[in-house]
């Protein structure tokens, strides 16, 4: 940025903002994408890279690891989303919270895994708010109180 010498130069146009970034592709050595997803207390570290399409979680198919439909259903809908079903492997490694929070972490890993190896499909899938880390998580106890919110039952006698 230019420094102003007097009130003249206020009036002289200055450089143009820089454009956006330019997301270029992540991959590791082994032709992998990386990503970290998180949703609640689950944390899900997600690997990428062109295949048949068989996912792994803990080291189990996902039809055994999410046994609900429902749960594969959210897995699956960033693939869904950029028509890429059953062109990537995918290696995940999930631990934390419940069955419902690692699927949402791992759905939120995936998306940004498949940003990193394709950069032009972050339009889409951030439109669809699949890049969004979801910021609600479960409210402390506090103090005098049977739960979060919920207090003792009162009696006037």
């Amino acid at each position: 940025m230019a420094t102003l010498q007097s009130l003249a130069d206020l009036g002289t146009p200055q450089t143009a903002a820089p454009e956006a970034p330019k997301h270029v592709q992540k991959l590791d050595s082994l032709g992998r994408a990386y990503a970290t997803g998180k949703r609640k207390d689950a944390v899900a570290r997600v690997w990428i890279k062109p295949g048949s399409g068989k996912i792994v979680i803990n080291g189990r198919a996902v039809e055994v690891y999410f046994a609900r439909p429902v749960l594969r259903m959210i897995l699956a809908q960033p693939l869904q989303l950029v028509s890429r079903d059953g062109q990537y492997d995918i290696t995940v490694n999930v631990d934390g919270g419940g069955l419902s929070g690692q699927a949402g972490a791992v759905r939120h890993g995936l998306a940004k895994a498949l940003t990193y190896y394709e950069p032009e499909l972050r339009g889409p899938l951030k439109k669809e708010g699949f890049l969004t880390r979801d910021p609600r998580v479960v409210e402390r106890k506090k103090y005098g109180k049977k739960k979060a919110r919920r207090s003792f039952q009162f009696s006037k006698r």
